[in-house]
This record gives structure tokens, sequence and C-alpha cells, in this order.
């Protein structure tokens, strides 16, 4: 149920999703989905309300004529809110974003959490600086909450002050928007126990809409149903892969797995990075994604959605290592990138390109958790524990006889063909890949002998998670070892205990310096985290903003010091909409957000709303895409919804994994599950 829908009390019939300003029923449950009417056309309370208004106009005046509509107060602000445009003057305008002065999560609060908006002070040039209001979202539009605007430090990319509106001391659950005379209102949001309960379900579902070698059904897809693609049942051998098992013209299958981003490729080292934060995520916060439903097939109260999910996944993985030497195929692709078309229509030839260390390393720490993980799930998937740790050591072997065998492209494409330009994830510092390899073996076989490799690449410096940097990860692995379990095991020497403990105390004193880093550099127009550096800004910028949240909660949940989840609840509220660009970045979800993705499926699948759940990549300046129409040269303001800006507009399964863990951890130490 989306923020214009809510309980209508003081009815006989049980009415659980009508629109406040209609009242029409939602008539698909379906998570995302923008709810149809009764006539079958959307509710323009469903429309982002950046359209034009005679976009929006012939919706908005059937809508009023609804038997139901209520012509009071709220009708009136509604029809305000989507015809109020701001002052031009405004530092946060752009060709994109036509109207908005003030900046919002677009989704909600948590009852009990932090809860602030930044407004525009171009707003008020040479006025005195008005108070703001929080309005009910119901029939006599109650003014709830009255507050003052407070300035800002200086933003460290427009150079002025912005201001502040904090209201965290109002905790009544309901639908609500921020008003400012003279100045309109914000986007709508809700406060509640569990504000993010349905964006968390959808931003894992993204992966079942991304999965390769499945169709998606209607019962479970909605608007996104589509026929199966690329079965990758008769995957060709690259030369670059040849060896003497599996010599030239080799044809093997690698079905399933999920769609590396906006292509239909499969790589595996953004894969690894997806499944161990999605571990990570699930290893933390167990029993919030046991009450995480996704509506997948094999959904089943024996094994939580999540892992039904990474599941899909991991056997495609397992496909993709060479049995007899054990070395991994650093991704499965086609020569070059497939034209914007559904993945039925294509039909082009499939490869597995070259062994890597760096793709074997991630290939091992994914399987060594994985099988750590599902060890409690022996009974349903048997024998599937055995062969994953069989996987992992084999792949093990692998690396140590080959420890620096680098993914190059362009070196590879001039000795074999045919050429593959897709993308690369050549990986040349492999020290990173070494320490998570080690700490994953270390951890799930808790044999000592992995110990001299885990202090051997230990990292002189802890930094935020992407896919060519990982040590994190590993960090956080190496402290989940329970050292007080080894007293009992007599492999283990004292010296070596001392040696785990020695090793872990290092592992945490570094995710706790990089989150004191981290709070410590804030840019002070927004008070998040992100931004606080302008190297946060580059390709896949939001993933940034959404990992060190990640690291935030990490440092959170060793410390208890509230200051951290402070800080991760603000880069989360960035990512929903306090931002400049005004976007809440996650597809499908909040008032204003990406409707053109580079998303192969969402641009080819006639579908007027792209797939949901999606976190798009975000400003980057350097704008590699070379698209025209870019509002502005900040690097905070490089956005632009546009399905052929890749370099800010594509998807990426690694980029949704750290939100899904963000959004799960917000909500886990929440009010809710405090209470529950």
């Amino acid at each position: 149920m989306q923020w214009w829908l809510s309980p209508i009390k003081g009815l006989n019939k049980d009415i659980s999703k009508e629109c406040l300003g209609c009242g029409y029923r939602e008539m698909d449950p379906d998570l995302g989905k923008a709810p149809l009417n009764v006539t079958g056309s959307y509710c323009p309370f469903s429309f982002p309300h950046f359209l034009p208004l005679k976009s929006r106009l012939p919706q908005l005046l059937l809508c009023l004529k609804r038997p139901n509509a209520l012509f009071g107060p709220l009708m009136l602000t509604l029809i305000l809110f989507l015809t109020h445009s701001a002052p031009a003057n405004s530092q946060f305008l752009s060709a994109d974003q036509p109207e908005g002065g003030i900046r919002i999560n677009q989704i909600g609060y948590g009852t009990l959490d932090p809860k602030t908006a930044i407004v525009d002070s171009d707003l008020f040039p040479g006025q005195p600086i008005p108070p703001f209001y929080i309005i009910a979202l119901n029939q006599s539009a109650d003014t709830v909450y009255t507050g003052h605007l407070q300035p800002t430090g200086i933003d460290i990319y427009s150079g002025k002050k912005n201001l502040e509106a904090d209201f965290t001391k109002f905790t009544r659950e309901g639908h609500y928007y921020l008003s400012i005379p003279g100045q309109g209102t914000s986007f709508p949001f809700i406060i509640a126990r569990r504000p993010f309960k349905k964006l968390l379900s959808a931003s894992l579902k993204a992966y079942y809409y991304n999965r390769a070698s499945m169709e998606i059904k209607d019962v479970y897809g909605g608007d996104w149903a589509r026929k199966e693609g690329h079965p990758d049942s008769a995957v060709l051998i690259h030369p670059s892969a040849i060896s003497n098992s599996r010599p030239d013209g080799t044809v093997i299958s690698a079905p399933g797995g999920w769609y590396d981003a906006g292509d239909y490729n499969k790589y595996i080292v953004n894969a690894a990075i997806t499944m161990n934060t999605l571990f990570c995520a699930f290893e933390e916060y167990p029993a919030l994604f046991q009450a995480t439903h996704l509506a997948i097939p094999g959904s089943s109260k024996l094994l939580p959605d999540i892992l039904n999910e990474l599941l899909y996944n991991l056997r495609w993985m397992l496909c993709m290592q060479d049995p007899v030497d054990g070395g991994v195929y650093h991704k499965l692709t086609t020569a070059r990138f497939d034209p914007m078309e559904m993945p039925s229509k294509d039909h082009a030839k499939r490869y597995v390109v070259q062994k890597s260390t760096a793709a074997t390393l991630d290939f091992v720490a994914v399987m060594s958790t994985a099988a750590k993980i599902l060890a409690p799930y022996k009974e349903k998937f048997p024998g599937l524990t055995d062969s994953l740790k069989k996987a992992a050591l084999l792949a093990w072997n692998w690396a140590q006889a080959h420890p620096e065998t680098i993914y190059d492209q362009t070196t590879m494409n001039k000795k074999f063909k045919p050429r593959i330009t897709t993308g690369t994830y050549g990986d040349k510092n492999l020290g990173d890949e070494w320490y998570l390899a080690a700490c994953s073996m270390l951890r799930s076989t808790l044999d000592p002998k992995y110990l001299p490799a885990v202090e051997k690449y230990s990292q002189p410096h802890t930094l935020v998670p992407t896919w060519s940097q990982v040590a994190v990860i590993g960090s956080i692995y190496l402290i989940k070892i329970d050292l007080p379990y080894l007293l009992n095991e007599k492999s283990w020497s004292a010296e070596q205990r001392i040696q785990l403990k020695t090793l872990q105390m290092q592992a945490r004193k570094g995710i706790l310096s990089l989150a004191d880093q981290l709070i410590q550099q804030v840019n002070p127009g927004f008070k998040t985290v992100m931004g606080g550096r302008t190297t946060d800004y580059n390709w896949g910028s939001n993933s940034n903003c959404a990992n060190q949240g990640w690291i935030l909660m990490e440092a959170f949940r060793y410390t208890h010091l509230p200051v951290y989840r402070k800080a991760a609840i603000g880069n989360l509220d960035y990512l929903l909409g306090k931002n400049p660009t005004g976007y809440c970045f996650v597809t499908g979800f909040g008032t204003r957000s990406p409707m053109h993705p580079h998303h192969r499926i969402s641009i080819s699948d006639k579908v007027v709303l792209p797939v949901p759940g999606w976190l798009v990549g975000g400003p980057n300046p350097g704008r590699q895409d070379g698209v025209k129409g870019y509002s502005s040269d900040r690097a905070d303001l490089s956005y632009l919804d546009d399905d052929q800006a890749y370099s800010v507009n594509e998807v990426a399964i690694n980029w949704n994994a750290p939100l899904v863990y963000l959004l799960a951890a917000i909500e886990a130490t929440g009010a809710y599950f405090k209470n529950n």
C-alpha cells in the first residue's frame, strides 16, 4: 500500500486500500505496481508529480468526479500540491525537475527516528524565514506540528547555506506532507513503525525480475511478466578459456543467475559482492528477513525468500567453475552488448571467458559463506552444502596455483577472437580478494591453516566496499568467528587463538575507524555523510551512499552508539529524496522517481512504468554516456532521468544489495522490532 492509500475508518465495509483523494480501491497488490482505478486507468495520485499538469489534469478531473471523492481541504491541498511551482531562483531547480525547493525522504520515517528535510534558502531572498508545518493527509488537513527552519552549514557544492526542517519530535503514525506558507509543500511521506517494509521487499524482488533463463509469470511478475530469455544451456568456451578438459568448441550449460545490470550478461566478480552483501544482511537481521515475503516461485515457510532468491544465482555461479581444475570463468557474455530488446529476442552466441584469480577468489568467498548459511537447511537441500564446500576448496587451490591471473580484456582481445567488448570488472590489485577469501574459508571451515593468509593479506586501511575493494567484507566475516567456541577445538593452539583474536580486534578497529571518518566528513548543506567527500560522486554514486550506510550500521552493531545509526538514516534519506536533485532514486517508489532507467527490460517491455525496486546509479560528474540535457555542472546535480544516460541512470545488482542491507538494518533496529 503506497502513500496515497490508507485504511478508511468509519465504514461498514472492509476497504483497506482506497485512494484518499477519490476512494478508488487498489485492484492489484503487487509490490511497486501503480494501482488501477475502477475504470482501468491510473489514478493521478499514482503518477510522478513532475509530469506536466496537462498530463495529469484529465485523470485529476476523473478522480474529482468519483462519488467517494473528498471535496474538502484534502482535495484542495492535493490540487495545489500538483500544480505548485517554486520560485525560478531556487538553487535546486533543473531542467529535468521544474518544481520544488523542499528536499525530503519521499517514503517515510520511523516513529522514533530522526526526521528532517532540507529547504532551499534561495526561496526567501531578503525575507524573514517563516515557520514550517506538518499537515496530515486527512479530510480536514489538520496541522499536526509546527517548527522553525534553521540554517545549515555551507554546502560543499552550492557554496550556500540551506535551511533544515527538523520534526524529529513528532512521532504520530500517519500520512503527511510539509508545508511552508507562500512557498508550497513537500512531497508526501509516512511516519510508521515500519516505513520501509514494502520498499525492502521491492528492492529484493528486483532480483527476481532480472532472472535469466526463466519466464517471469504473471502471477509473480504482474505487469512485468515476460518470456524466458537466455536459457544458457549451450554456452561456448571462448578461446581465451580453453583447457585440456574443455578444448576449443566445447559447449557447456550455465543457466540461471541474474542479469548484471542494464545489460544481459552475467559477471562473477559483481555477482559475488552482491551475494556477500546480501548474505551479511540476512545473517545480521534474520528475524526481519523471515518476515519479508517476495511472492516469488518456490516461496516456502521453510526457507526465507531472500535465501530462495540467492539460491537462484548461487546455482548459476557453481556452473561457472571448471570442475576439473577449479578455476572460475570471469563472466558469461555475448561478444558485444545486446540491442535494446527483451531477453527472449536475443539469440546471439554466448561465451564463458577466461578464468581469473579475482573471479575465483570471489567465488571462494561466496561458496564457503553459502555453505555456512545454508547448513541449517541440509534436509531441504541434501548434499548442497557439501558441494559448496568442495567447490570453494577446489577454487582456493586453483587460486594458489594462479595467484595473479588478471583479467585484462584489451590484452585478451589482441590474442583471441571473437573480441569481447562487454563489461570488464578488471582488477589488478588482488590483496583484498585474497583477504576476503581467506577470512571466508577460515570462518566456514574453522581450519587454522587459513590464518597465515588472513594475516598476510590484512589491509592497512579499511575502505567502503565496491566490487573492486572487498576487504571490509572479509573483516566482517572474520569478526563473526566465535572465538570462545575455539577454546574447545584441539586443532587450535593457544598461539593461534591469540593470533585470531588480534586479527579480529584489528578488523573491528578498522571498521570503526572508517565509520568515524565518515561521520566526521559530512556535507554541511545537507548534513549527510554522502557528499562529504567530492569523490563520493562517481559512477554508481548512490551505491557509495548505500555502502557508507552499511559500514555505519556495522559500527552501530558493534557499539550501539546512536550517532552511527543517525548518520546511516541520513544516507537513506538522501537516496529516498533528501538530495539536491529531489529524486527518490528507487524506481516505482516515492513521488518523483526515475521513469527511464538504463535497463533493457524496462526500456523494451512496453510497460509505461519501469520495473520497480531498482536503485539507479545517481549523480556522476564524469557523464561518460555523452548524453545532452544535463542541467548543471555541479557534481551533486549531475543526474538525468534518461534511458541513454547509462553513467547516471543504469541499475546494477551490486548497487541494489547495499540498499537492501541499509533498509533492513534501519528497519530491524527501529521501533517495531525493538518492541517485538
